[in-house]
């Protein structure tokens, strides 16, 4: 998909949206209030002993800024003028800034969000020029920042936050968050992930400060989309003993498993996620360097030999099992050495947590299944695309097949609901989605146990292996 260029009121509406966006960057980076304090207050009154949560945002949830150097070489004159930076060290926000709405602006965007792969060190860095960082790691105010009146994003966390304080958590107490730069993903054995790595170090010394502050109670985990990969892999490359004692389940929303075939549209045309008025062509190119990106498309082994997509320009159908020849026919080689030596050995097997899990899906929501390409190649978009079932942005074989191997060891305990016409980002504020995660948390800090005997299919009937 391709956007066109916008019109004239296309133009004015872009303008409106950035001088809100521009308002917006002065103020605080959090556009709501928490509510945790005076119910905190009340809670510690009353005693009352909660598991600390900690909530692992998806890719979109986090909040990321920027520092241009010396080093940085603006691609245009706006670049070299925009933004406008006053104080604070000389950071803007780069992730999520509605200037992007702007044609000329969506170049800078995207130049600065770029990563390259370094084939010396085996491993991804920003931008010459461009420091990132993610700020206030610990604090939910990251995952609360973006404004739903702009309409471009929305702050779903912030829902699922308000949720919690409302039900007696209180943020920086029993309550936390923790952001994370998305670009960056993990590797398989023998090849470095600096980022990711010193993620998963920081987000395992944030469960235990959560839990020694909380008397030693293990904390519950709840991630959404990618952040449930993060907090996977965490957790199983944890040793039992530190499991047991720090983390009393982990609870995923919407987590994309096995990858998904919407990622190959991504690469091969853009995806705009959404906001209005961008040429996905622009941001294209951007998008295929993040190693996240890579992370993320469908696993071998849970689409197997299907045929996921044609290009009748190539007179080729790519499976997930040749996708090395697809990012060469998209005119991304350079993505061959990182997908086929660091992500693919990472997505053969999907490890067990060794720690209790709910997996909270959305179902019955038109997700990308299949496409075609026509004799204009990848470059033209595609002629057609064909749905199937899933959340709308991961497929329903991504978000439940691959759990159900967890089912056979007799030592691993699943939990699969399914919530149906719930899609990927509404998860995290639609009613029964909130209802089953303060459910799962009230059955938790009331000491209530349950058991049976394998994965559930339904939205209502809940099991456990």
């Amino acid at each position: 998909m391709v956007v066109g260029r916008p019109s004239s009121s296309s133009v004015a509406r872009a303008v409106v949206l950035l001088a809100a966006a521009m308002l917006l960057s002065t103020l605080s980076p959090c556009c709501c209030a928490s509510a945790g304090g005076g119910g905190g207050a009340r809670r510690r009154e009353k005693q009352q002993q909660l598991h600390p949560v900690i909530l692992i945002p998806g890719a979109g949830g986090n909040q990321l800024e920027a520092r241009l150097t010396e080093e940085y070489a603006p691609s245009s004159l706006a670049c070299r003028v925009w933004p406008v930076v006053r104080g604070r060290g000389g950071w803007f926000r780069l992730w999520f800034d509605p200037s992007v709405v702007v044609a000329p602006l969506t170049r800078c965007f995207a130049d600065r969000m770029t990563l390259f792969y370094d084939s010396v060190a085996d491993d991804y860095r920003n931008a010459p020029g461009v420091e990132t960082r993610v700020s206030d790691f610990g604090s939910t105010s990251t995952l609360r920042y973006l404004d739903p009146n702009l309409k471009l994003l929305t702050g779903y966390m912030n829902v699922l936050a308000s949720t919690l304080e409302k039900a007696g958590y209180e943020e920086g107490f029993d309550l936390f968050g923790a952001p994370y730069d998305f670009r960056y993903g993990l590797a398989g054995p023998g090849h470095p992930s600096r980022v990711g790595s010193a993620y998963l170090e920081r987000l395992r010394k944030l469960v235990e400060s959560a839990c020694a502050a909380n008397g030693g109670r293990p904390a519950i985990l709840v991630a959404h989309s990618l952040g449930g990969l993060y907090a996977l892999q965490m957790v199983a490359r944890s040793p039992p003993a530190w499991r047991a004692a720090n983390v009393k389940r982990l609870v995923t929303l919407s987590a994309p498993w096995g990858g998904s075939v919407q990622e190959m549209l991504t690469f091969a045309s853009g995806n705009t996620l959404g906001v209005p008025f961008v040429d996905a062509s622009l941001i294209r190119d951007e998008q295929r360097t993040a190693e996240s990106n890579l992370w993320l498309l469908p696993a071998p082994r849970v689409f197997g030999n299907t045929t996921l997509v044609v290009s009748r320009h190539h007179n080729r159908s790519y499976s997930a099992k040749n996708m090395t020849q697809f990012l060469r026919d998209i005119g991304f080689a350079e993505g061959v050495e990182p997908y086929r030596e660091r992500i693919r050995p990472l997505v053969e097997v999907l490890p067990e947590p060794g720690v209790p899990v709910t997996c909270l899906v959305g179902t019955g929501v038109d997700t990308v299944e299949s496409l075609v390409y026509g004799e204009g190649g990848f470059e033209a978009g595609p002629e057609k695309v064909v749905y199937g079932d899933g959340d709308g942005t991961v497929n329903l074989d991504s978000l439940v097949g691959p759990i159900k191997a967890w089912s056979d060891s007799p030592e691993q305990v699943v939990e699969v609901v399914e919530l149906p016409e719930v899609s990927h980002s509404g998860i995290l504020k639609d009613k029964s989605a909130l209802d089953q995660i303060l459910r799962i948390i009230d059955a938790i800090n009331l000491n209530a146990t349950t058991s049976s005997s394998s994965i559930n299919r339904s939205s209502q009937d809940v099991l456990y292996n």
